[in-house]
């Protein structure tokens, strides 16, 4: 059996990978019926589906003839690095680190520097983009989980508010 896409293949097999481990980690909850759903009825039906989906990708990698084999590049570093980085600075400031003394700083400024260290990874940054797209996000969000879904967590840095 020849491979014939490989993006296509590894996408898939990640796909399935993927799928079938949260499928198998909701099986530590209760799952429930269709009727009456359990706390991980959701995340079993979402694994088993991506892992359905994966394995139509692969299959599909493996039928459908492509020109050059549609093969994987190098991996973008750059990119990858900047967007864990990102998600990973978002949650360190919107939770704090009381193990090292770092305060919450809030909603507000952890979307600011996820914004701007997720435009980072573009092949071109513009400080005023990221600062207006960060504004919208702030903005929308705010209004989202605060006023909309009445969240209680932290919207400024302590200092801040006091």
């Amino acid at each position: 059996m020849k491979i014939k896409s490989q993006k296509d293949f590894f996408a898939g097999l990640m796909f399935t990978l993927v799928g079938a481990g949260f499928a198998w980690g909701a099986t530590t909850y209760t799952v429930g019926s269709g009727a009456r759903m359990g706390p991980g009825y959701f995340p079993l039906m979402l694994g088993i589906v991506l892992a359905v989906l994966g394995l139509v990708v692969v299959f599909g990698s493996l039928t459908v003839e492509t020109v050059d084999g549609e093969p994987i590049g190098k991996i973008a570093w750059k990119p990858l690095v900047f967007i864990i980085a990102a998600n990973l600075v978002f949650g360190v400031l919107l939770g704090g680190l009381p193990s090292i003394g770092l305060p919450a700083m809030g909603l507000i400024i952890g979307i600011y520097a996820l914004v701007i260290i997720a435009a980072l990874a573009g092949a071109e940054f513009s400080l005023k983009l990221a600062l207006i797209l960060g504004t919208i996000l702030a903005v929308g969000s705010y209004l989202a989980f605060i006023v909309g879904l009445k969240l209680q967590f932290q919207v400024w840095p302590t200092f801040i508010t006091g």
